[in-house]
């Protein structure tokens, strides 16, 4: 019997992630327990801060929805074999595109404003993921230089423009003129008094589009299944017949566009002007949320909403509980990067073997009770 046995879709994408995260959480309340603290009710304070109530709530899916955001720009990409990490950069000048159709057209109504805004974010945001896929097409650049590289070019774009070019003459802070009222995104609290003064906004129903139609995508589309190939094997690809450099510009643009609908989120549904550092390393926190969901769109939502309580449970967590700074919340964070992410095969042996045993000994019962059962 080998040692190793593949796991159940189930396991590999349900169980494993779990016994990552329970890991996580239980060498966390040992540094709870640490500085003296007790850690259940360290976790009963940041599941009431993210649960708890509506305010609560309403932050966590706000977390949440930029998350999903760069959590399928890194797996779209991530399934065609290329990891993207400028998904700040990428959020960030999709940002113009944002709020220059929404300054243009705050005077009319957010039905109209918000689907030319989300076109927008996605045309910008793909362009600027673009570059850093051709240059690995055809000029051999790799993908993960430069997307750092226009992670910062980005970052001093942006730093000009709010500066040189969209400041208004009367204000002193690097942002842009503030969109009007008719053209914002309504924010969930209008139709839901529950949700009390949390920024959560209805970006967040295309945050929920956005993961069934990359699932589609990814599974359900011939595009999808070019994705998956060239990821796996792209010296199969390209015997196939595909173009797999014109498969890298079609995979980093679509990540691109992905997470320039952060844009969309912070610009018109939160800020309501474009400000300096609104993405606020959202594009690294979708590193880990794609990381945790296997690349799949329902893992990736379930991570979002996962670190979208930690972030917001962390902040209740410190102000219920002093002694547990913002730098162990941070620690909390990285542990579950660490033990999802870089550590994730960690359990496989163990759980590849148990599963091989089990299997062996149901396979070993059912043959047993066929040869001794009598004949009918």
């Amino acid at each position: 019997m080998s040692a190793r046995h593949p796991l159940p879709r189930w396991m590999d994408i349900v169980l494993l992630p779990a016994i990552n995260l329970i890991m996580a959480f239980t060498i966390s309340g040992l540094v709870v327990l640490m500085i003296g603290e007790s850690p259940l009710e360290a976790i009963s304070i940041i599941l009431y801060g993210a649960f708890g109530y509506g305010d609560g709530f309403g932050y966590t899916l706000y977390y949440a929805t930029n998350f999903v955001f760069t959590g399928l720009a890194f797996a779209i990409a991530a399934h065609a074999g290329l990891f993207n990490i400028g998904g700040n950069g990428q959020a960030y000048v999709a940002g113009l595109g944002v709020i220059i159709v929404a300054l243009a057209l705050d005077q009319t109504h957010w039905l109209l404003a918000m689907p030319i805004a989300i076109v927008a974010a996605g045309i910008f945001g793909g362009a600027w993921a673009l570059i850093p896929g051709y240059l690995q097409a055809k000029r051999g650049s790799h993908v993960v230089i430069t997307t750092i590289m226009f992670n910062f070019i980005a970052a001093a774009l942006m730093v000009y423009m709010l500066n040189r070019v969209l400041k208004p003459a009367s204000s002193q802070a690097p942002q842009s003129e503030t969109i009007d009222v008719a053209g914002r995104v309504p924010q969930l609290r209008e139709f839901i008094p529950f949700f009390g003064y949390s920024p959560v906004n209805l970006t967040i129903v295309l945050a929920i589009a956005a993961l069934v139609a990359a699932y589609f995508l990814i599974w359900r589309t011939k595009l999808g299944y070019q994705l998956r190939t060239l990821g796996q094997n792209s010296v199969a690809s390209r015997y196939a017949g595909m173009s797999n450099s014109k498969l890298i510009m079609i995979a980093m643009t679509i990540s691109g566009a992905c997470a320039g609908m952060v844009a969309v989120n912070e610009v018109m549904g939160v800020q309501n002007r474009l400000v300096l550092d609104f993405v606020a390393d959202a594009g690294f926190v979708g590193i880990a949320v794609a990381l945790i969901g296997r690349n799949h769109p329902i893992g990736i939502g379930l991570a979002a909403v996962l670190f979208g309580a930690l972030y917001q449970g962390g902040q209740e967590l410190q102000f219920s509980m002093p002694t547990v700074t913002v730098e162990m919340i941070e620690v909390i964070q990285a542990l579950i990067i660490l033990f999802t992410g870089a550590m994730e095969g960690l359990f496989r042996p163990a759980l590849e073997r148990s599963y091989a045993l089990l299997s062996f000994e149901q396979n070993a019962e059912a043959t047993r009770r066929a040869t001794v059962e009598p004949e009918s």
